[in-house]
């Protein structure tokens, strides 16, 4: 894989629990903000990702990804939990919710598997989803979108997700 850009982009590996946790709150906060090309440059440039039965390589090409993602996926919200670490290398489960242009609400559960280089930028990323549909009524994600979850809004493991 190319190197990346000489900047660091810390927390830097080897992850302790607590840097490993900044990692992932970090990289939620970034999808939450719903912008393709800033959320494309935690990536290097020549990352691999698998996406559900998507195969991508470089930053373009995620960048291109996530704006057709978040064209279809609409009012997305996404939380991010810590599920292991060791040395550069991060497991996320997570989950979100959104509807799609008909107005039907998902809800996409998955794991993420993430592997970083020594300056901090994630060079592979691996993840598998699965959309539940499920009422409005049954939503549990609720703050102003695009934007971070709120401090004090619960995680994954607090809504018994």
């Amino acid at each position: 894989m190319n190197a990346s850009p000489v900047t660091p982009r810390p927390p830097l590996p080897p992850f302790t629990s607590e840097t490993a946790a900044q990692k992932v709150r970090a990289a939620e906060d970034g999808w939450n903000g719903r912008n393709p090309d800033k959320v494309a440059l935690a990536y290097t440039e020549e990352s691999v990702w698998r996406n559900r039965a998507e195969f991508l390589r470089g930053r373009a090409a995620i960048a291109a990804f996530l704006t057709r993602k978040w064209h279809r996926e609409l009012d997305y919200r996404l939380i991010k939990e810590l599920w292991a670490f060791s040395g550069n290398r991060i497991a996320v489960r997570f989950a979100y919710e959104w509807h799609d242009d008909s107005g039907q609400w998902y809800r996409s559960y998955g794991n993420e598997n993430w592997e970083f280089d020594a300056a901090g930028y994630m060079q592979r990323r691996i993840a598998s989803i699965n959309d539940l549909v499920i009422p409005a009524a049954e939503r549990k994600f609720h703050w102003p979108a695009p934007g971070p979850r709120p401090a004090d809004h619960p995680g994954l493991s607090d809504l018994g997700l």
